[in-house]
């Protein structure tokens, strides 16, 4: 991410973030002559304890210099959680607390994290790496999802296989809600790695490929390990009630495992054992 660029997505965060933000949440009146959801600009200065001006320089993605604690106020007053402020600093400061650009050949995961593929025989999971490519999944995946063998390496990005392929909008009952928690995810990444200008390259390409991803990635939402509910509607098993947990792989690699499990008190593992068994 050039410098520019990193100061436009500071930008667009701020501004996101500010939207979401109620009057009344932060002690403020809400009034009847607002034009804009959430706070305005010099609600937010005043939060901080900066200038009007200062915040509107910074929101608007001037070059000016920025200190930790201020960012600190400003996270404070935006309500920003833990990711979103590594974001926030990542952006503002210039900062990443990643391992500098990465590399283009695909990790290969280990022959434990194989193993452990292999034992959750049916939870479906997935592992990806800092840039949400696919380099691992078991069979439960392939049953659930769609068969990630006949998918060229290269194509191969769970955020483009999200919103590229129908398998994936016809099986996710909320669709938008699933694409979100990936969406946050990535988002994480893209300000740990502010070095690396493949993200950049690949946003611009997403936005091309799909009239549905700029609405949402604009939505500035970060996490680096959601927990979701997730229901699914399989074409040959039916309703499908599974929870995301996001884990990540210690190592070099920066990889994350994904694991489906099916929801307790649900005929949704009898359906997968069924579905494996075909």
């Amino acid at each position: 991410m050039n410098h520019q660029t990193r100061l436009q997505a500071l930008s667009a965060f701020l501004k996101a973030q500010r939207a979401k933000v109620a009057p009344h949440a932060v002690g403020l009146p809400t009034g009847t002559r607002r034009r804009t959801p959430g706070l305005r600009r010099e609600e937010v200065a005043q939060l901080a304890g900066v200038s009007a001006t200062w915040y509107t320089w910074l929101e608007q993605g001037r070059d000016i210099k920025v200190s930790a604690s201020v960012l600190d106020r400003i996270a404070l007053a935006l309500r920003l959680n833990a990711d979103e402020r590594k974001y926030l600093y990542a952006l503002a400061m210039d900062t990443s607390y990643g391992a500098g650009p990465l590399k283009e050949e695909m990790a290969e995961i280990s022959p434990s994290l194989s193993r452990i593929l292999q034992e959750l025989r049916f939870c479906p999971t997935i592992i990806s790496d800092r840039k949400c490519r696919i380099v691992g999944w078991n069979r439960a995946a392939s049953h659930v999802f769609l068969d990630f063998e006949q998918i060229p390496a290269e194509q191969r990005n769970m955020i483009r296989l999200l919103f590229t392929r129908k398998e994936f909008r016809r099986l996710a009952v909320n669709w938008e809600h699933f694409v979100r928690g990936f969406l946050s995810i990535f988002r994480a990444y893209y300000g740990q790695y502010v070095e690396d200008e493949w993200y950049d390259r690949f946003l611009a390409d997403m936005r091309q490929v799909s009239p549905d991803f700029k609405g949402l990635w604009e939505q500035s939402e970060v996490s680096s390990a959601p927990e979701v509910l997730i229901e699914f509607r399989h074409a040959k098993a039916g309703k499908m009630l599974f929870q995301l947990t996001s884990l990540q792989v210690q190592g070099d690699a920066d990889l994350r495992c994904s694991i489906y499990t099916p929801a307790p008190n649900s005929s949704t593992e009898h359906k997968l054992r069924q579905l494996m068994e075909r």
